[in-house]
């Protein structure tokens, strides 16, 4: 077992609630399609319930588990196809895994959850297609639509790579604890390019945080951080309206300023 540092009151904080439900296991591990002989990367296998059916499905799986206990634990099981690296994924330096790329199939803390999606999201070429469990509110997000209410900064960001889709959701009887709200498992196939084509990413991501930084304040107060003065001027010459909210925003027009940022370098 390849070791990094982890204890179990970093697992507490993190606020792990370690799935119990087969089916759910079964159904989560059917969304990732995986080919026999696939490498898969778990993050956070906790007792091993989803990591077992991703066995039985004839994955080859690295599986990723902060807690020295509970890592101790997969290991001296000596599961076939098994590798497991004691770890925060977080600090984990990815050069630590196999070097091809690797599905992701997981259910991930609550309390990281959001962080874990976005490291892998941005090291796409590592990661082509996710499969996680997360907060249902958080699932909802990513998959969100434009002028919804659950549309936001992070369903843009991992929109511009991935495309999301909520496959499934899950009673909170289906972890111990039982956690107090819901969970929701989504699956995100990612490109190698931009899903709409963008001029500099960076760019992209800047005038995202910029528009939702204060949510419910119009586009020409919340881009002044970008644009400056110039920001009326530009929003004209995108052809959106400054006293829209960035909540309404699509994928492309986000795309459109964000390489007027970048013209303007």
């Amino acid at each position: 077992m390849a070791r990094a540092s982890g204890s179990a009151a970093r697992r507490r904080a993190l606020g792990q609630n370690f799935l119990v439900d087969a089916d759910v296991a079964r159904r989560t591990v059917a969304a990732a399609t995986l080919r026999p002989g696939e490498r898969v990367l778990e993050i956070g296998p906790g007792h091993g319930v989803l990591t077992r059916v991703l066995l039985g499905a004839g994955a080859r799986v690295v599986a990723v588990e902060i807690d020295e206990k509970l890592a101790g634990a997969l290991e001296r099981s000596q599961l076939p196809n098994l590798t497991v690296i004691e770890s925060d994924f977080l600090r984990l330096d990815l050069a630590e895994l196999p070097p091809e790329p690797l599905v992701v199939v997981a259910n991930l803390p609550y309390s990281s959850g959001t962080a874990i999606v976005e490291r892998l999201v941005e090291t796409r070429d590592r990661f082509p297609r996710i499969v996680v469990m997360l907060q249902r509110e958080v699932a909802e997000r990513l998959c969100a639509e434009p002028s919804s209410r659950a549309y936001g900064g992070l369903t843009v960001l991992t929109g511009l790579w991935a495309s999301a889709s909520l496959v499934l959701t899950v009673p909170a009887s289906a972890f111990r604890p039982v956690p107090k709200v819901e969970s929701a498992v989504v699956r995100l196939d990612v490109a190698a390019s931009p899903r709409v084509p963008v001029a500099s990413p960076s760019d992209f991501r800047r005038v995202v945080r910029a528009a939702f930084s204060q949510r419910r304040k119009m586009l020409r107060n919340t881009l002044g951080a970008v644009f400056g003065s110039a920001t009326e001027d530009v929003l004209a010459r995108a052809g959106i309206e400054p006293t829209r909210r960035a909540e309404t925003l699509s994928l492309a027009e986000f795309a459109t300023l964000a390489d007027e940022a970048t013209a303007r370098a």
